[in-house]
C-alpha cells in the first residue's frame, strides 16, 4: 500500500460505496475520492421501483450511508462532478470542466444506462425510463388512479413497476415479446406463476413487441403499435423496462478490454493494472453474463478493495437476488439455465413454492416465491456443493438443514 496515495472511485452506487467502505475497513489510509455525476448523497436504487414509486420512501430513507459517514471515513464525495476521461497511463483522470486530477488507482463504478425503446416515437415525453431518483419522481406524478399505464418489458423492473402502478389504481397493460419472462433465470414453474399473478391482479398482459409510438390526436397520451396485436394500445404513460447497457464509454476511450461490460479478473482488475471495475458495468473474465443485482454490486466493491491492496479475494458464492411484486417476494440463487433437471418443493397453485435446479446430484440453482427458508438453505447447498437426495428436496416434511450437516 506504500505507493497508494490517492484512489479515485468513479460512480456513486452501491458498488462504489461498498468499495470505499471495504478499503477503509482493510486499512487503506490514503486519500479516497468518490466522484458522483448526480447531486445529493448516494442512494439505493432497488426501492425506486417499489416504495419510492408508492410514495412510502423519501430520499433520506434510501441513502446508502448517512452524511456523517463520509466525513468519518474520510471519503471525499464530489457531488455533481462528472468524469470526462480516465488517463491510467498518466496516473489521473479528467473532469468535465477540463481539470486533471491525479490518482494512483481508479475504480470504475459507472453502472449502466437504461435501454431506450428503439422504435420511432420511443423518445416521446410520455415514455419514461426508471433508473434515477429524478426518473422515479417524474414517473410517480403520472401514476394516478385511473391513468392508463403501459409497461414495456416484464423483467424485474417492469414487473415491479406494473405491480406498483396497479396498486395505485392505474389501468395497467404489461407488454413483452416473451410469453413467460425470466424463465431462463428462475425456471418455467416460478416464472409462469409470477407472470400469471399479473392477470390475477387485474393487469392486462400482452405478448407482443412495440413497433412505434405516436401521439394521439389532441396530444392526449400516445398509441403503441404492437406486433401481432389487434390494434393500437392507448396509454397516458409508457414505462420502459427492457434492461440496461453497461456504461463502458470511459473504459473504451482509455483502451481497456470491453466485451459486454468491462472485463475484470477475480480482484476486479481490468486490462490496465491500475484500473478496476465493479458493479453493473463489470463482467468477470470467463463468465457469460454480468450480474446486475444488489448483492453482486456489494461483493464487487469488497473484491476490488482486496485486489487494490494485493490481498486474496474471498469467494463470492452463487449469485442471489430478490424482487417484490403484488405483496410476494421472489428470491433466486444461481442460474436455472445451468441445471439439468428441476425438483419442486411445494405446490405451484398454493402461490408459495420452491424449485431446485440440479446438475447431477448437486443443487446449482433455486428459486422460490415466499419461501425464504428454502432459499437460505439452497444458497448453502450451492456454495458447499453438497450431494443431495432429490426426494428430500421435494418432501416438505424434510428439514433442509439436515442436508447441510
Amino acid at each position: 500500500m506504500s505507493d497508494l496515495r490517492r484512489i479515485a472511485v468513479v460512480g456513486a452506487g452501491l458498488a462504489a460505496v461498498s468499495a470505499c467502505d471495504a478499503l477503509r475497513t482493510q486499512g487503506y489510509d490514503g486519500e479516497l475520492v468518490l466522484y458522483s455525476a448526480e447531486s445529493g448523497l448516494p442512494y439505493d436504487r432497488p426501492p425506486l421501483s417499489k416504495d419510492v414509486l408508492l410514495g412510502k420512501a423519501r430520499r433520506e430513507d434510501v441513502l446508502l450511508r448517512p452524511e456523517q459517514w463520509y466525513e468519518e471515513q474520510r471519503v471525499d464525495l464530489r457531488e455533481g462532478t462528472r468524469v470526462r476521461a480516465i488517463r491510467p497511463h498518466e496516473g489521473g483522470l479528467e473532469l468535465i470542466d477540463g481539470s486533471v486530477v491525479g490518482a494512483d488507482r481508479i475504480v470504475l463504478a459507472t453502472g449502466g444506462t437504461p435501454r431506450a425503446l428503439p422504435v420511432p416515437g420511443g423518445d416521446d415525453p410520455a415514455v419514461h425510463l426508471l433508473r434515477t431518483w429524478e426518473d422515479a419522481e417524474r414517473l410517480r406524478e403520472r401514476l394516478l388512479p385511473g391513468a392508463r399505464v403501459a409497461v414495456v418489458g416484464a423483467g424485474l423492473i417492469g414487473a415491479e413497476t406494473a405491480a406498483v402502478a396497479r396498486a395505485l389504481g392505474c389501468r395497467v397493460t404489461l407488454v413483452d415479446p416473451v410469453p413467460v419472462p425470466l424463465a431462463a433465470v428462475v425456471g418455467d414453474d416460478i416464472a409462469g406463476a409470477l407472470h400469471l399473478r399479473h392477470s390475477a391482479e387485474g393487469i392486462d398482459v400482452v405478448t407482443a413487441g412495440v413497433e412505434r409510438v405516436e401521439r394521439r390526436p389532441g396530444g392526449l397520451g400516445v398509441l403503441l403499435h404492437l406486433n401481432g396485436y389487434g390494434g393500437p394500445l392507448s396509454a397516458d404513460t409508457v414505462v420502459v423496462g427492457i434492461g440496461i447497457r453497461p456504461a463502458t464509454e470511459l473504459a473504451e476511450a482509455a483502451g481497456l478490454a470491453v466485451d459486454n461490460g468491462i472485463v475484470v479478473d477475480a480482484g476486479q482488475r481490468t486490462s490496465h493494472p491500475n484500473v478496476f471495475a465493479i458493479g453493473d458495468v463489470a463482467r468477470r473474465d470467463g463468465h457469460r453474463v454480468r450480474h446486475e443485482h444488489w448483492e453482486a454490486a456489494q461483493q464487487d466493491g469488497e473484491a476490488a478493495a482486496h485486489g487494490i491492496l494485493g490481498r486474496p479475494v474471498p469467494e463470492p458464492g452463487a449469485p442471489w437476488f430478490w424482487s417484490d411484486r403484488h405483496g410476494s417476494r421472489l428470491e433466486a440463487v444461481g442460474t436455472m439455465a445451468d441445471a439439468e433437471r428441476t425438483v419442486l418443493r411445494g405446490a405451484p397453485d398454493s402461490g408459495a413454492f420452491t424449485v431446485f435446479g440440479l446438475r447431477g446430484d448437486r443443487v446449482v440453482a433455486a428459486a422460490s416465491i415466499d419461501r425464504a427458508r428454502d432459499i437460505k438453505a439452497a444458497r448453502r447447498l450451492v456454495d458447499r456443493r453438497i450431494v443431495v437426495d432429490p426426494a428430500h428436496l421435494a418432501d416438505e416434511s424434510t428439514d433442509l438443514r439436515a442436508a447441510l450437516r
